[in-house]
């Protein structure tokens, strides 16, 4: 468990530490832009129930305290989820992390393990050794 820390005296919340994780990309990317927008989140029973909202600022002193000492793995479609909602009236908000999408291999693509689709009609893209070529019906010299 981590704590999300806000203003000062800071408003302290605990989340889980992948949670956090997903929450402090989302919120620094905005903030980092000068852009305000509102964070609601639920209580535990523990802690009365009911639910806060704050309203994040770029001039307010914010801090994330993480209890494990490794960086979690990031869902990008749950990044992308968390960003969207803070463009929305209700502000960002904790929602069920989505599955996520298998990504690419993370070694360069070489042409024996690069599958290429037979193109579908004039305009395709070929890959070749980790680049993409845009073509438009026609062949692309060797070596390009």
């Amino acid at each position: 468990m981590g704590k999300f820390m806000y203003s000062s005296p800071a408003t302290a919340v605990e989340f889980d530490d992948r949670v956090l994780a997903h929450l402090k990309v989302v919120i620094t990317a905005k903030l980092r832009r000068g852009e305000s927008f509102t964070f609601t989140w639920t209580n535990t029973p523990e802690s009365g129930g009911g639910r806060n909202s704050v309203w994040l600022n770029p001039s307010v002193p914010l801090q994330f305290e993480f209890y494990g000492s490794k960086d979690p793995h990031l869902n990008r479609n749950w990044l992308e989820v968390l960003a969207r909602l803070t463009n929305t009236p209700t502000g960002l908000q904790i929602v069920p992390e989505p599955p996520e999408t298998p990504e690419t291999p993370e070694t360069p693509e070489t042409p024996e393990t690069t599958s290429v689709p037979e193109p579908a009609a004039a305009d395709s893209v070929q890959k070749t050794a980790g680049k993409s070529h845009a073509t438009q019906g026609t062949k692309l010299p060797e070596g390009g």
